[in-house]
């Protein structure tokens, strides 16, 4: 019998700290009865960051683990806990290795019954196509992660985030003054950009991302 894909929604960053996650919640709010996906790479060793806020090293497994379900990933303050908060109607926790990711996201996808789900990550595009791709960014963080560089060529839309709430001309003059003094290229030739004012736009633009709706059959 055919299935009825997801449409797919694409959260991913420039570099860290862009804002991906406070982008997926605004997204969640607006898009009544969707499911949110979180992609979390991990290595067999320390990643130098704090332990107890982002290594996985210790989740590792020889499959990827995926933990659906309010039980198996809500936490307060942690992305997924923040999603479940934001509106979502499942939450799907992908913990894989670097060699993983194909194999986590699409059974996370083909875990979600809804309309549509919201997926924050990088390196999942690399594997699987989006209805709706956002590249999120974020004035004065110039470490651009190597993925964003491949993940930019497929973006729908950039998204300027803030942390102090400033105007749309405002965000959008740090980001083009930032843009302007690094030393790699960011071309956004013909992608829209987008700041917090702007999410009405951008319901708009996810909701038409496919229409009419396709119906394939799952193997």
């Amino acid at each position: 019998m055919p299935v009825k894909k997801p449409i797919i929604v694409a959260v991913s960053g420039l570099s860290s700290n862009t804002g991906k996650t406070t982008l997926v919640c605004e997204l969640l709010k607006r898009l009544t009865g969707w499911e949110a996906i979180k992609l979390t790479r991990g290595h067999y060793r320390s990643c130098g960051k704090d332990p107890s806020g982002c290594c996985v090293s210790d989740l590792l497994r020889d499959e990827p683990l995926i933990r659906s379900g309010r039980e198996g990933n809500y936490e307060a303050g942690k992305d997924t806990g923040r999603f479940w908060d934001a509106g979502a109607v499942n939450v799907h926790w992908v913990i894989v290795g670097e060699d993983q990711v194909e194999g986590g996201i699409k059974e996370a996808l083909s875990r979600v019954t809804t309309e549509g789900v919201v997926v924050e990550g990088n390196s999942f595009l690399d594997y699987v196509g989006a209805d709706f791709a956002i590249m999120c960014a974020r004035a004065g963080e110039n470490r651009m992660k190597a993925s964003a560089r491949r993940t930019l060529e497929k973006a729908d839309a950039l998204y300027l985030s803030t942390i102090d709430d400033c105007d749309n001309a405002t965000a959008r003059l740090r980001f083009d003054e930032w843009r302007s003094g690094v030393t790699v290229e960011i071309s956004l030739d013909e992608v829209p950009v987008f700041t917090r004012e702007d999410l009405p736009a951008i319901i708009g633009r996810i909701q038409s991302a496919r229409d009419p709706r396709a119906f394939n059959s799952v193997a």
